[in-house]
């Protein structure tokens, strides 16, 4: 059985995981605002650069995409894995 409190403590709760979250969520309201995304839509907001690669939450770094394209590997254009 998962222990979810101890998950939380050990790293869902940390600083660093917090500030990352907050980012992601705060590039989510941006595309609401816009109207680019909208809750239950199926579409995930991607970072261009990603946030640990040092990219920022501005408009010009994010971008609406399906979960389905944003959730899987890098595919050629066959659908192969890259």
């Amino acid at each position: 059985m998962r222990d979810y409190k101890a998950e939380y403590a050990n790293y869902d709760g940390t600083p660093e995981v917090k500030k990352k979250r907050a980012q992601r969520n705060k590039a989510r309201r941006m595309l609401e605002r816009e109207g680019i995304v909208h809750k239950g839509d199926g579409k995930d907001v991607d970072h261009k650069k990603p946030l640990s690669k040092g990219g920022t939450t501005t408009r010009s770094n994010i971008v609406a995409k399906p979960a389905s394209a944003n959730r899987s590997f890098k595919r050629t254009s066959s659908g192969a894995m890259k």
